[in-house]
């Protein structure tokens, strides 16, 4: 007899215990029957998508024989590969309009303050709601006080300034979880470890620094200038290190000027999938990186992070005691602007020697 209701049924394809063993619901000791669907929507940034699934071990333990589908965009795909935590993920450039027309869940989990986000929230069929929903005037509307407190964030950056919460605790309220706050999950290939250390020549002896100089086209006002880049490369140049430059699509240019001049440099590329990305930067013991998508797949593996932050939050970025954070010791006239209009921006404030006092300090006090 077939059981639906077990957290393990799929309905298109088999389960993985039928796959690996052979077994069918009567005599398989695995049934699992679902008491909590819970639905958690969360489409932007990809960063955010990372940095969220952070609430899903907690959120397990107090609803243990829970069934959780996680509405995301397709891009955000790669981040769920085998993630037990997750039963479902639906894509809302894909089937969710139609799976979410149908389906009922006991919660529905909106952390996003986007319209799009909370009227998907508004439209679930779900018990209660937990975020934020869209309402019949098109206005996103917060479901709690604790919601409220990362709605105003949202609206105003005077609020967002004020904040001394990471974005993990902010959440953590909203769902009344518990402290302390558990690690983003990615699980990246490891056995692509060592083709890519023999790739890229790893001298295993070696400290390895990953330096990416990457910082998308969203917020181009947080990246470090290129000039700070190079002073702190040519710093690096005798400390026998594994450099590893890393970057997206938007800086192929940046760091094939970089490699030339500098011939010490391993170019990863800039056309990397997420997962290869990730296991690229799982090579590295240091990550020196900007408020961008890499310094949350640093935090995500557990690498020691060198977080560069000017004009945003650097107090909703959880580095769990493993890394530095460092920005410039003059205040931002340009928090949250796309790009900066001062001679000298906050992020150039930030100087190289800066920087590679704490690669130094890392190396002293871990690698020997």
């Amino acid at each position: 007899m077939l059981k639906i209701n077990c957290a393990y049924f799929k309905g298109d394809q088999p389960c993985k215990f039928h796959k690996e063993d052979g077994v069918k619901c009567d005599d398989c000791n695995h049934y699992k029957p679902v008491k909590n669907k819970i639905l958690i929507i969360k489409l932007d940034a990809i960063g955010d998508v990372l940095r969220t699934t952070s609430i899903l071990e907690p959120l397990k333990e107090k609803y243990p024989d829970s069934h959780i589908t996680w509405c995301t965009r397709e891009e955000a795909k790669e981040l769920f590969v085998n993630n037990e935590l997750v039963n479902d993920v639906i894509f809302v450039n894909d089937d969710s309009e139609y799976r979410l027309a149908v389906e009922k869940f006991n919660i529905v989990i909106n952390l996003d303050t986007s319209k799009i986000s909370s009227a998907i929230s508004a439209n679930a069929i779900g018990d209660e709601k937990v975020g934020f929903i869209l309402n019949e005037k098109g206005s996103v509307v917060p479901t709690s006080e604790a919601a409220k407190e990362w709605l105003l964030m949202s609206a105003f950056d005077d609020y967002k300034a004020a904040n001394k919460k990471s974005y993990q605790q902010l959440m953590y309220n909203i769902l009344d979880l518990s402290s302390p706050v558990s690690h983003p999950i990615l699980n990246i290939k490891k056995n692509n470890s060592e083709l890519l250390r023999n790739k890229y020549s790893i001298n295993d002896q070696q400290c390895t620094l990953g330096l990416n100089t990457g910082v998308g086209t969203k917020w181009p006002s947080k990246g470090w200038p290129l000039s700070r880049w190079e002073e702190l490369i040519q710093k690096l140049k005798e400390d026998q290190l594994n450099l590893l430059l890393l970057g997206g699509p938007e800086e192929k240019k940046k760091n094939e000027y970089l490699t030339e001049k500098y011939d010490y440099l391993i170019n990863t590329g800039c056309d990397n999938s997420i997962m290869d990305f990730a296991c690229i930067l799982n090579l590295c013991d240091i990550l020196v990186t900007a408020d961008t998508f890499a310094l949350h797949i640093g935090i995500a593996l557990r690498k020691y992070v060198i977080a560069l932050f000017g004009p945003t939050s650097m107090a909703e970025i959880e580095i769990y005691n493993n890394g530095q954070k460092t920005h410039a010791q003059y205040e931002c006239e340009c928090y949250y602007q796309k790009s900066c209009n001062q001679n000298i921006s906050c992020m150039e404030k930030i100087s190289a020697d800066t920087i590679y006092e704490s690669i130094k300090s890392y190396q002293s006090t871990n690698l020997n």
